[in-house]
């Protein structure tokens, strides 16, 4: 009778082992045009499989580009989770950019970062009415680049440091690239509804406080829903005071593409 006693409970403690379920940041990786690419997806200790889990893909900066797959975790979003676990119940999907390229001036890189994503939906039941943008400096730059291009894709994204004019630098990386008479006109145009936070700092010697105030007015202009923060004083790295606000996840989960 004990053995069998014992063999029960060992069963029992093998399907409790085997009900787990992984959380934190977990490798991934993601094919795409026969080229292998890295990320990482951050699931929140509370997850199951019985809800559906709010979904934020993040794009890195400049600085984080690589083939890693970790460095995107270490800057950002990334900060602001480690920093407060509770604010951030929801799937983060973190995909990185290769070296040398730029997220809104390469197809392959938007090809993988959008693959990571839908993976990840699938994988971690994601909900397609809560899927969130986000991007900082060169991610910024991706994030309006993304969104333009599939509205009604985001239930809304958070912009940081970003801008839309393409610069100088990346230009010689694809000069075929060509822009509008008004480019922040029809990138708002094309973003619509979609709910925006955009955050920069005025101080800003990287990317032009400009990029955002233009972007700012032409979503306004274009009767979008848009809020603007803008710190003063603050330089390149306005990306921690951003994520570390409080109010940004709050904001951000309230917003659905189902009314």
């Amino acid at each position: 009778m004990r053995s069998l006693m014992y063999l029960a409970t060992g069963f029992l403690f093998a399907g409790t082992l085997a009900a787990k379920h992984e959380t934190g940041f977990l490798n991934r990786a993601v094919t795409v045009g026969g080229e292998t690419y890295h990320y990482q997806v951050y699931v929140p200790p509370q997850w199951d499989n019985k809800h559906s889990w709010p979904v934020i893909l993040f794009l890195h900066g400049a600085g984080e580009r690589g083939d890693d797959g970790l460095t995107p975790t270490q800057v950002g979003l990334g900060g602001g989770i480690r920093t407060h676990l509770e604010r951030w119940p929801a799937i983060v999907v973190m995909p990185q950019c290769r070296k040398d390229t730029w997220w809104s001036a390469d197809p392959k890189m938007e090809a993988q970062a959008m693959a990571a994503l839908e993976r990840s939906i699938k994988e971690f039941h994601g909900d397609p009415n809560r899927v969130y943008l986000t991007g900082l400096s060169m991610g910024g730059y991706g994030s309006w680049a993304f969104a333009s291009k599939r509205p009604g894709k985001f239930a809304a994204m958070v912009v940081v440091c970003g801008g839309v004019r393409v610069p100088p630098s990346v230009r010689g990386l694809r000069p075929d690239i060509s822009e509008s008479a008004d480019p922040y006109g029809d990138v708002a145009k094309k973003i619509g509804k979609t709910p925006v936070w955009i955050f920069h700092g005025d101080a800003d010697r990287a990317v032009s406080v400009v990029e955002s105030q233009k972007m700012n007015e032409a979503l306004k202009a274009a009767g979008g829903d848009v809020r603007y923060t803008e710190y003063a004083g603050v330089d390149h790295n306005s990306w921690d005071k951003a994520y570390d606000d409080p109010e940004l996840p709050k904001w951000l989960f309230a917003q659905s593409l189902k009314k």
